[in-house]
């Protein structure tokens, strides 16, 4: 197991932190405040190759392992996590059932183009009484003689204001287990609902999405009847590595203001982070910081080599989630009142990083499943 970062993994990292630090940072107060879906950012990180890194060179993508795709993730949500949450959303979850079980149409139509940035997926999952409950969910699709016919209604779905199309978990009348179906926003009985407001991450807009008789042809079921979950589990691990690296990168551009900010205040003639107390919350921010990001690189390793790693990867989602909102916290307190102005980007991490103890399952499901699994 070696962390030393190789030759490509440097170069992506270099990439994309160019970037941020050119094209990202200086809009990320805007796109939080405006509350807008940075389209334009959006397709750029398309011309990146970032929605492609993790698929194989013969569909278009650029087969990539995970620790070049978690660098990537780290250094766009260092810059914004408004921005980062919709790019993540589309190169796993709004993607990947497309490249396993799409037909023609629907890979080359939507896979090959959402890989370019220029065709948005979402994934609904959730619903208004199924969240971390999957198995709760009501959304029906009917079979009929040409198809189904959906029915149900999902929320906090993330990118349905601009999405083209959805990948739907929903059970259908001959079967209990979840099955996942392809979903053209344009088809009549598809109904996004209004924009939810929240606290943080509100240039990555998410709303409800709605199904009243959408009708679907054979081939929009993806993979068999009642698979969905064991699908889902399938890339889990890995959509719960990628929520660590958003934590690292929100965690990572608020320990740097904090640092900077301590060299730069001066308080009783010399600079505040000369002082004990904040010298002593910049160490337990970076100790954080660092354990967290090792053990992100850990469960990444393990994934690339593809070992066992379920337990692996609820660790470094809930210890990373977790460190990058206490790193958060204590950066606003090196700001003092400061850090509760609109003025500085501090705040804006502050309520950004909450996001990251939702995806890939609450700190309170993993703990009860990481109890579970050392109890086996």
């Amino acid at each position: 197991m070696n962390f030393e970062l190789n030759e490509i993994q440097k170069q992506i990292q270099q990439t994309f932190k160019e970037f941020v630090d050119r094209k990202v940072k200086p809009r990320a107060a805007e796109i939080d405040e405006k509350k807008e879906f940075p389209r334009d950012l959006f397709n750029e990180v398309g011309e990146l190759g970032f929605y492609g890194m993790r698929y194989p060179e013969n569909v278009g993508g650029t087969g990539l392992d995970i620790t070049s795709y978690c660098l990537a993730v780290m250094e766009l949500a260092r810059g914004s996590l408004s921005l980062a949450a919709s790019c993540t959303m589309q190169s796993l979850m709004g993607t990947y059932f497309l490249y396993r079980f799409g037909d023609e149409e629907i890979k080359t139509k939507y896979f090959s183009e959402a890989l370019k940035g220029k065709k948005i997926g979402g994934i609904c999952m959730t619903e208004p009484n199924a969240g971390s409950d999957l198995l709760g969910v009501k959304t029906i699709a009917k079979v009929t003689d040409d198809g189904f016919i959906l029915n149900g209604q999902k929320t906090w779905i993330t990118s349905a204001p601009v999405a083209d199309f959805f990948t739907v978990l929903a059970k259908t009348d001959n079967h209990e287990m979840l099955s996942i179906f392809f979903v053209p926003a344009n088809l009549k009985g598809v109904m996004v609902g209004k924009t939810i407001e929240k606290l943080g991450v509100c240039g990555s807009l998410t709303s409800e999405v709605g199904f009243v008789d959408v009708k679907l042809p054979k081939n929009y079921v993806l993979g068999q009847i009642g698979v969905g979950t064991k699908c889902l589990m399938e890339i889990l691990a890995e959509i719960r590595i990628m929520t660590a690296a958003l934590a690292i990168g929100v965690a990572t551009a608020a320990y740097e203001d904090a640092v900077e900010y301590a060299k730069t205040r001066v308080q009783f003639g010399k600079p505040i982070g000369t002082f004990q107390a904040i010298g002593m919350k910049l160490a337990d921010m970076a100790v954080q910081l660092e354990t967290a990001k090792h053990y992100v690189f850990y469960a990444a390793w393990l994934s690339e080599k593809n070992m066992p790693r379920q337990r692996e990867s609820m660790m470094a989602k809930l210890y990373a989630s977790e460190c990058a909102n206490s790193i958060c916290d204590q950066a606003t307190r090196v700001f003092a009142s400061y850090g509760f102005a609109m003025e500085y980007p501090v705040q804006r991490y502050f309520r950004d990083a909450r996001f990251t103890l939702i995806g890939g399952g609450t700190s309170e499901i993993l703990k009860h499943n990481i109890g579970k699994d050392i109890l086996k």
